[in-house]
């Protein structure tokens, strides 16, 4: 049974479009919630335009929620999540 301070283990997936328009606020909202950031790969992808971040997260499905919604909330950011509970 899932309690709300559970911690996930995931990946939160986004693709930014005008990357230099839109990065300042990206990584203000990444670097915001610091704490729930394990990793970050991003990779500009020239040949369409945007740039591609995935971000290893761990943390409550509350407070990963929250880091989804805000990137979420930019302009030109499409935001994908994965979120699995480790066995015990």
């Amino acid at each position: 049974m899932s309690t709300s301070q559970e911690k996930h283990v995931g990946v939160i997936a986004l693709t930014v479009e005008n990357r230099q328009e839109h990065a300042a606020a990206v990584n203000a909202v990444i670097s915001d919630f610091g704490e729930l950031v394990v990793g970050r790969m991003g990779v500009p992808y020239r040949e369409r335009g945007m740039s591609v971040i995935s971000l290893l997260v761990d943390g409550t499905a509350e407070a990963l929620d929250s880091l989804r919604a805000k990137l979420a909330a930019i302009p030109g950011v499409q935001v994908s999540t994965l979120l699995l509970t480790p066995k015990a």
